[in-house]
């Protein structure tokens, strides 16, 4: 298959993540937009270019106080940075429909290098004759990488908020015509 751009299906698409709370309960989330430009043989992915950009202020928790307080200052400061992109520069076969991309994320008006591991789902002609393609994409960040540091303590010790971030991203992409 020749490298070609798919459009993102973004009804059909995830960005989810979660971190700890309070040293020992998980909290999940997803943005609810967010866009990708992708350029790629699905069955190699090794020279495919990937952007991928999340409107940080469409963050959901499911509590619209907390989704609230991550948009502030003390989190994203969406009015300053409402964006959270990520550009792939290298991207490494690790193992059948298996990869690693590696390439610049920006968060908070920081950019650093992160690499995810990319699985290559298959492909498949949809009910009204366009080819799709799957992806997920797993991957963890340090918040405070980024400048993004605010917390509180626990009484018993600890933080409230964990520094790991896991993200995970489910894609499915159409064929450009």
């Amino acid at each position: 298959m020749a490298k070609t751009k798919w459009n993102l299906d973004v009804t059909h698409s995830g960005v989810d993540f979660s971190v700890k709370h309070m040293m020992f309960a998980t909290v999940k989330g997803g943005f609810q937009s967010f866009n990708a430009e992708i350029e790629a043989d699905p069955t190699d992915l090794t020279t495919a270019d990937i952007a991928f950009s999340v409107d940080l202020a469409s963050v959901d928790t499911r509590n619209e106080d907390r989704d609230n307080h991550l948009r502030s200052a003390d989190f994203f400061d969406v009015e300053n940075n409402p964006t959270m992109t990520f550009k792939s520069n290298t991207i490494e076969k690790t193992d059948e429909n298996e990869y690693n991309v590696t390439g610049d994320l920006t968060l908070h008006g920081v950019t650093k290098q992160e690499t995810f591991a990319v699985t290559f789902e298959g492909t498949g002609i949809d009910p009204w004759g366009n080819e799709k393609a799957g992806f997920g994409a797993e991957g963890k960040i340090k918040r405070s990488d980024y400048g993004l540091t605010w917390n509180a303590p626990l009484e018993a010790g600890g933080v409230l908020v964990g520094d790991q971030i896991k993200i995970s991203l489910q894609i499915q992409a159409a064929k450009e015509a």
